[in-house]
C-alpha cells in the first residue's frame, strides 16, 4: 500500500513540475520581436528625414523682359502683353519721333506678324542712318539700355508715368543724355542706327508704346499701337 501512495505522490510532483516548465516557454503571441521572429516579417524602416532644408534652392529662369523687340514673344507673356489693349491715350497726340518725316510716309507695322507667335507690336520707321530721334512726347528718361535685339534704346515714361515711349537701334545718343532727365516733346534724344537686330542695309527708328504696370517698371507694359496717336 505504501509503494501505491509513492508512486502516485511522483506523479504529482512531476505534474506540476511539467507545468511550471511549460509555462516558461516563449509564446507564439509575445511582443512584435517575437513575432517577426516566427513570421519573417522585417523591421520598420527607418524614418525619412527632410532634405528640403540641406539642398541649394532651383535656379529660378525668368524670361528675358527687357526688350520689347523680341523674336518672339512666348505664350505665357500674352497675358501680361495683349496687343488688342484699347490705349485711352487720345489720337493725334504723339509727335513722330523722326525729325522731318511726315506721317504720310509711315506704314502701320504695329500687327506685322514676327514668326508664328507674336505681332510686331511696334512701328518701324523708315530713315536715313543719322537722322535725329526727337522726343514724342514731355516726359522722363526712364532708362537708358542696350540689348542683343534693341541695341541702344531709350525708354521714356509720360508725366503721368502711365505710358512709355521706347526708342530702338540708336545710332548714339543725344549729347548729355541721362536716366531721370526731364524732356520735352520734339527735344532731341538721339540718332537713327542699325543697331541690335536691326538690317544694316535698312536703318529705322523702332519705336513702341506700352502702358505700364501698377509697379512701373520700365521693361513691363501693355503694348498700344503708336500709329493712331501720331500727329499729322
Amino acid at each position: 500500500m505504501r509503494w501505491l501512495l509513492t508512486f502516485l505522490l511522483g506523479v504529482v510532483v512531476g505534474a506540476a513540475g511539467l507545468f511550471a516548465w511549460l509555462r516558461q516557454m516563449p509564446s507564439d503571441t509575445g511582443t512584435g520581436t517575437a513575432v517577426a521572429q516566427h513570421t519573417g516579417a522585417l523591421p520598420a524602416p527607418p524614418p525619412i528625414h527632410n532634405l528640403d532644408g540641406q539642398l541649394p534652392p532651383a535656379p529660378t529662369v525668368l524670361p528675358d523682359l527687357t526688350e520689347l523687340d523680341l523674336p518672339l514673344r512666348p505664350a505665357a507673356l500674352d497675358q501680361v502683353a495683349s496687343p488688342a489693349a484699347a490705349p485711352s491715350l487720345p489720337a493725334g497726340k504723339l509727335l513722330v519721333p523722326v525729325d522731318g518725316m511726315p506721317l504720310a510716309q509711315i506704314h502701320d507695322t504695329y500687327d506685322q506678324p514676327r514668326g508664328t507667335e507674336r505681332h510686331h507690336e511696334a512701328l518701324d520707321i523708315m530713315a536715313p542712318k543719322g537722322t535725329k530721334v526727337i522726343a514724342a512726347a514731355d516726359g522722363k528718361v526712364a532708362k537708358l539700355f542696350t540689348s542683343k535685339p534693341g541695341g541702344l534704346t531709350v525708354y521714356q515714361f509720360d508725366p503721368s508715368e502711365k505710358y512709355a515711349y521706347y526708342y530702338a537701334h540708336l545710332d548714339r545718343y543725344a549729347d548729355g543724355l541721362k536716366e531721370g532727365a526731364d524732356i520735352k516733346r520734339g527735344e532731341l534724344i538721339g540718332y537713327v542706327g542699325v543697331t541690335g537686330n536691326s538690317d544694316p542695309n535698312a536703318p529705322h527708328l523702332h519705336f513702341a508704346v506700352f502702358e505700364l504696370t501698377p509697379e512701373k517698371q520700365w521693361w513691363k507694359g501693355t503694348p498700344v499701337n503708336p500709329y493712331p496717336l501720331l500727329a499729322n
